[in-house]
């Protein structure tokens, strides 16, 4: 969803938001990210719009920042929430200078680090979740036998 407000008037540059070497034009939010929001983060407010009216505001406002410095897919919103996003060159979308212009992809939303604990450590908590999916796994797998 395009930003709908234009701070300049007569211009023909695209509008966008300079973000970790990105220029993020455009934001899509997917269907589970919309799901995972409405469970995890605001029950009432799980609108695609509502969604986007955030994440823009804190990509203007510089309050997105990576959960890891060297890993460019989870991300941190107002040190709380953490995000995970995919970045994709838009076709045929480029700056004034004709460099090209980003959409940024919320892929999920995994939660405030304030309400679970846990998300504190990501890689320890992939592992867990890893470890108990297989163990679960492997439980079904000799009861069938």
């Amino acid at each position: 969803m395009k930003d709908k407000v234009m701070n300049r008037w007569n211009t023909y540059e695209p509008f966008y938001v300079p973000f970790h070497g990105y220029k993020i034009a455009d934001i899509v939010i997917t269907s589970h990210a919309i799901s995972r929001w409405a469970e995890r983060v605001e029950p009432d407010e799980a609108t695609v719009e509502h969604i986007c009216e955030f994440l823009w505001d804190k990509l203007k406002n510089n309050r997105i920042h990576p959960y890891y410095p060297n890993e460019k897919d989870v991300y941190l919103i107002d040190e709380d929430l953490v995000m995970v996003a995919e970045f994709m060159e838009l076709k045929q979308e480029v700056d004034i200078a004709g460099n090209p212009l980003h959409k940024m992809i919320a892929v999920t939303f995994l939660g405030r680090i304030s309400q679970d604990i846990q998300l504190r450590d990501l890689k320890a908590y992939y592992s867990w979740l890893r470890h108990s999916r297989r163990m679960t796994l492997v439980k079904h797998g000799r009861k069938r036998r």
